[in-house]
């Protein structure tokens, strides 16, 4: 069986379709398609079936690309296993990060893995919807995700690395009557005009529950006025007057243009996590990057006491994952 053939099956059903594999793995989507078909015909089992334009596994495929996985994560433990008795391992690793993910942690992330020989470290941001932050690891080796708190995981096709967890504030403007509050309740922000992220980006379902308690007090669902993924635009926007955001405080805590207040009565953080295929997560050199951003991320996170003091003010659990 030959394991680029698994490997091309597996990633049709990561990706959705043949298409997007083929663009994937540097192929022709005929080649794709041929690699398949020459699978199904070694086994005697169809593999993939017709959906609309496009195509999906069947179940004897997604059984198939299961297996492909483990025979993946097999060949990259071989290749570990040799690059393992070279004095310094070298290669090169693709990391991705979400915009703010991206301000907060690749600057310094490339200031330390300057210091290992023979790594070198390519970055570029990728700002896409929560659900399809695992399709990149296909792409990408080490993939910044971030989720809201109370979501769920990633699911078992990646090695998730915890990095930390970073507190969403309100964000007003600097001449906003709430911009001198230690914190903000659900009940303050009644009739305030919003500028937030599009649906389906994990921000927005902090948004939706703080929504849900303004319901509760009899208020309106937040108005939101403006769909701004960049957040750099909404802090812009807030400090000019033009409404209130949630903002993360690691990234904005310091940003001249907003003030940022932690909200009471919710859980308003996201999840900022390394995501892995399973056989990228053997190579050696993805590991040691993978442990300077671990570093990296508990030093940023520690060096927060404030904003910790502040949770724990809440009643709020400020408790960081670890590596």
């Amino acid at each position: 069986m030959d394991a680029r053939a698994l490997t091309a099956l597996r990633t049709v059903g990561t990706q959705g379709g043949v298409t997007a594999a083929a663009r994937v793995l540097h192929l022709t989507p005929s080649a794709v398609s041929q690699q398949v078909a020459g699978l199904e015909r070694e086994l005697g089992l169809e593999l993939t079936e017709r959906v609309g334009r496009g195509v999906r596994l069947t179940a004897a495929g997604e059984a198939l690309a299961a297996a492909a996985v483990d025979v993946e994560v097999a060949l990259e433990r071989a290749r570990a296993a040799a690059q393992g008795l070279r004095a310094s391992p070298t290669g090169t690793v693709r990391v991705s990060a979400f915009a703010s993910g991206a301000q907060l942690l690749l600057p310094g992330l490339l200031a330390r893995t300057a210091a290992l020989p023979g790594v070198r470290v390519e970055c570029s941001d990728d700002d896409v919807a929560q659900d399809a932050f695992v399709g990149l690891t296909d792409l990408i080796d080490v993939v910044i995700a971030h989720r809201p708190d109370g979501s769920p995981g990633w699911g078992g096709g990646v090695v998730v690395r915890p990095l930390l967890r970073e507190p969403l504030d309100v964000a007003v403007a600097p001449t906003h009557p709430l911009a001198g509050r230690r914190v903000v309740e659900a009940s303050d922000l009644v009739d305030e005009d919003w500028v937030a992220v599009r649906e389906g980006f994990p921000v927005a379902r902090v948004l939706a529950e703080v929504g849900a308690l303004v319901g509760a007090l009899g208020g309106t669902a937040p108005r939101v006025r403006h769909r701004i993924n960049d957040f750099h635009v909404a802090a812009a926007l807030v400090g000019a007057g033009h409404g209130v955001s949630l903002l993360p405080r690691y990234t904005f805590g310091a940003d001249p243009r907003v003030r940022l207040v932690p909200l009471a009565g919710v859980r308003a953080g996201r999840r900022v996590e390394a995501l892995v295929r399973r056989d990228k997560a053997e190579r050696v050199v993805v590991r040691r990057v993978l442990a300077e951003l671990t570093a990296l991320a508990a030093q940023i996170a520690g060096e927060d006491a404030g904003a910790v003091a502040d949770d724990a003010d809440q009643g709020v659990s400020t408790s960081l994952p670890r590596a």
